[in-house]
Order: C-alpha cells, then sequence, then structure tokens
C-alpha cells in the first residue's frame, strides 16, 4: 500500500499539487467550514465512481461545492428563494439543491439520474482556494466511509479513508464541527432534507413562510 500524503492546506505548494491531482482525476480530502470533505473533478465520471468505491457506497447524489454564487447558478437555477438563502447564508453552512440548468452535463452517478443538484459555497479559505484552483466546482461530501462519523480532523479522515485518496490537506479541527444543513428548492414550498449547522428557525426567519422537513 502506498503512504498517506498529508499536507498543510494553507501551504501554496499543497493546494497546487492537490489542484494538478484533481485535473488528473484524483480525490483530495480538504477542511471545510463543516466537516473534512472528500473532492474530486464533478465534471469526471471515473473520479466520482472512484468517490463512492473509497466510501463504500453508491445511489446517492453527491453535492458539488462552488467557489461563488454565479458558479452556482452556472449549474443550477437557484430562482427567487434560493437567491434569498443564498444572499444571507453563503458563503457558509447550507446546501441548497436546486434544478440543474439546461445544457449542464454532469455524470449520472453524481445526481442520480435526478435532475436536480446540492450545491454550497463554503466559508472556508482553504477550501475555497482549492476550490477556485480546481475550476469554481468541486465534489463537496464528507470524507468518511459510509456510515461512519463525518471526520473534524485530517487525522480522523484519514482513518476512515486510509486508501484511496491521492492527498490529505491539514487544516487543523474545523469550526463548526456539524455537516450542512441540506434544504430543497424545487418545489412550491422549500424542503428542509438534513437539518445541520443552520437552524430551520432561521432559514424560517429569512424566508418568512413555511419550511416543511422530510
Amino acid at each position: 500500500m502506498c503512504a498517506v500524503k498529508i499536507m498543510e492546506c494553507f501551504d501554496v505548494k499543497a493546494i497546487s499539487e492537490a489542484v494538478g491531482l484533481i485535473s488528473k482525476g484524483g480525490l483530495v480530502v480538504y477542511p471545510t467550514d463543516t466537516v473534512y470533505g472528500l473532492g474530486c473533478d464533478p465534471f469526471n465520471a471515473e473520479a466520482v465512481e472512484k468517490i463512492f468505491r473509497v466510501k463504500g457506497r453508491s445511489g446517492k447524489p453527491l453535492p458539488i461545492l462552488v467557489s461563488s454564487i454565479k458558479k452556482a447558478e452556472q449549474l443550477v437555477n437557484l430562482g427567487k428563494v434560493g437567491l434569498t438563502l443564498a444572499s444571507n447564508f453563503w458563503p457558509g453552512a447550507l446546501t441548497i439543491v436546486a434544478p440543474i440548468r439546461r445544457g449542464v452535463s454532469l455524470p449520472e452517478a453524481l445526481t442520480s439520474g435526478s435532475e436536480k443538484l446540492g450545491v454550497r459555497f463554503p466559508n472556508h479559505e482553504c477550501a475555497l482556494r482549492l476550490i477556485e484552483g480546481a475550476g469554481g466546482f468541486l465534489v463537496g461530501t464528507s470524507a468518511n466511509r459510509s456510515g461512519e462519523k463525518p471526520p473534524l480532523t485530517v487525522d480522523e479522515a484519514v482513518r476512515s479513508l486510509k486508501y484511496g485518496v491521492d492527498i490529505f490537506l491539514d487544516g487543523g479541527k474545523v469550526t463548526l464541527g456539524k455537516e450542512s444543513t441540506v434544504l430543497d428548492v424545487c418545489g412550491e414550498k422549500p424542503v428542509v432534507i438534513r437539518e445541520g449547522a443552520i437552524s430551520k428557525g432561521k432559514i424560517f426567519g429569512v424566508l418568512g413562510t413555511h419550511v416543511s422537513s422530510l
């Protein structure tokens, strides 16, 4: 087995190396504001398949982290509700599930054949440098095997995903330590799929409308 490669995430050379690996279909573990993420080029079908193999799961869509609201809108139609949420909670711990724009081509495995996609603009300097270097888009699933607890430190991520990842970026312990809240804005009323770092009450306060839960 190959040795695990860990580099400091705020090292310019580390980000450059990680970006190069992503461009070649590699997998990178990196810190975000919520938990440590496992990423790859979301447009590379083989890399996306590797994500599923490393995590030991399939049949569940993967979210994409973006470097700006503008980048998110290149992928999905946020609509009025989504834009209101983005302007209030981005960059931050809210994943917005919205309809994929016509003409956007993503691997079927990434979306599980769905016509909607979860996007998030994280509030973390290292993550944003990495995402920007990768062209503004990066898969942002949690860096753990399926069924295990999302990692809060790079050591926890290494223990969960020791093999199959090309580089681990160490940014210390994450600040929030809780996964993002996931909100679906595809229907008439927004639906909370997962309540995480941002409470349903805060979302309700911003939208001034009923928010239901799955």
